[in-house]
């Protein structure tokens, strides 16, 4: 039943102690997978305490273990050996600490570990942390380099001698961790999610040098593994030698074989930038020179061509056509408006000899009444009435004194 308790009713410490401890008797033996981290035979003594450590979590426990038992473990147990643990959690009252009293103690074989990882790779790979896709291309020239390695390693010396032999003005964030042993993955993944967050770091380097499997197992652990992939940095893996593939290597952007091989990566080589840039400025300026000669002899070939030889020579010869059309176009109107003039003069002749003034000039006269009507027949006037004559010059007024119809 659950302890009742209050402000005015508390529960003594010996009273929830002893609580516990019946509550951890209740969970009976269980099997326990840990690093060693420490390891302690105390003179005189037959029990062997050892600290028994999750590599993916900050959290240990303490291991009561009997001599004769931990001295007929075959390999015999070392500081940072993975183990498993039979054994019942034990609550030791008066300290209120809690145990393991281990009855068996069996260490895991590289063969199982090899196994472990392989299938932590297959799930990996399902899930698409290994995908090109979700490679990032390394920036051409990092403002900072973000380095995690181990305390005063071969890796870091040859991460920046390299790189500054390069780059002589790389910058570099050292991160110093522990690279093996049971705090290794708790510390890589804190200096990177550190590296991560810094604005200046764009690229992340972790390097260690070769080892041999146990050594490189932190970087095949799944919290690094996922650490690294939600990185939002690029991360360059340079773990071990080429042979040596962690899980770490996998999900890296990119992969370098050897931390000297990281150092050519991450930072361009100053000589040969140096030397591509002459390169191309002088075939820069070798297609320069070319087109500047090839537009020379077009010129050239422009100018010994005959209109450029005497550029008046085709305005002469335009200027004589433009003055033959003229002229023949002078000729043409000339004739257009001779022929024109003929029929002008022919028309008029032939009016003229239409004309009544004609017939008035050959002597003949035109009698009109008053009313202005031409007069045909002598019935048609009376006597004494007045008509006008129109000759050829001028009109006379004349009064009718007789008429003579028969004369019709």
């Amino acid at each position: 039943m659950a302890l009742q308790t209050s402000a005015e009713n508390p529960a003594p410490v010996r009273t929830v102690s002893l609580l516990i401890g019946t509550w951890v008797d209740r969970l009976g033996a269980i099997w326990v997978e840990g690093q060693v981290a420490q390891l302690t035979r105390r003179p005189g003594t037959q029990t062997v305490f050892l600290t028994l450590r999750d590599p993916a979590a900050d959290l240990s426990l303490q291991v009561t273990c009997p001599r004769l038992l931990f001295d007929e473990v075959e390999p015999a147990v070392t500081e940072g050996a993975r183990v498993v643990v039979h054994a019942k959690p034990a609550w030791y009252f008066t300290r209120g600490t809690l145990s393991l009293a281990a009855d068996e103690i069996r260490q895991v074989g590289l063969g199982q570990l090899l196994a472990r990882i392989e299938r932590l790779r297959r799930i990996l790979e399902t899930e698409g942390l290994f995908a090109a896709e979700r490679k990032r291309p390394l920036p051409f020239l990092p403002r900072v380099v973000g380095l995690i390695c181990g305390r005063s390693s071969a890796a870091e010396h040859d991460v920046l001698e390299n790189a500054r032999r390069r780059w002589p003005g790389v910058r570099f964030r050292v991160l110093e961790v522990a690279v093996q042993g049971p705090s290794a993955v708790l510390q890589v993944v804190d200096a990177l999610r550190t590296l991560d967050r810094d604005a200046e770091v764009d690229v992340i380097v972790i390097a260690r040098g070769g080892g041999s499997v146990e050594d490189l197992l932190p970087f095949s652990d799944e919290t690094l593994v996922r650490a690294v992939a939600a990185a939002r940095t690029p991360v360059v893996s340079a773990i071990g030698h080429e042979s040596d593939v962690p899980l770490v290597d996998l999900v890296a952007d990119v992969r370098a074989s050897t931390p000297t091989d990281a150092a050519k990566r991450i930072v361009p080589d100053l000589a040969e930038e140096a030397d591509r840039v002459r390169r191309l400025r002088d075939r820069l300026r070798a297609v320069v020179t070319h087109r500047l000669d090839r537009e020379r002899a077009t010129i050239t070939a422009l100018r010994s061509r005959p209109v450029f030889a005497d550029p008046h020579a085709g305005l002469r010869v335009r200027a004589t056509h433009v003055a033959d059309l003229r002229a023949r176009a002078r000729r043409c109107v000339g004739h257009a408006l001779d022929r024109a003039a003929v029929d002008v003069a022919h028309a008029r002749a032939r009016v003229r000899a239409l004309s009544p003034a004609a017939t008035l000039a050959r002597g003949y006269a035109v009698v009109q009444r008053g009313d202005g009507a031409v007069v045909r027949r002598a019935a048609d006037v009376t006597r004494g009435e007045r008509l006008r004559v129109r000759l050829a010059r001028g009109q006379l007024w004349v009064s009718v004194e007789a008429a003579d119809p028969a004369a019709e």
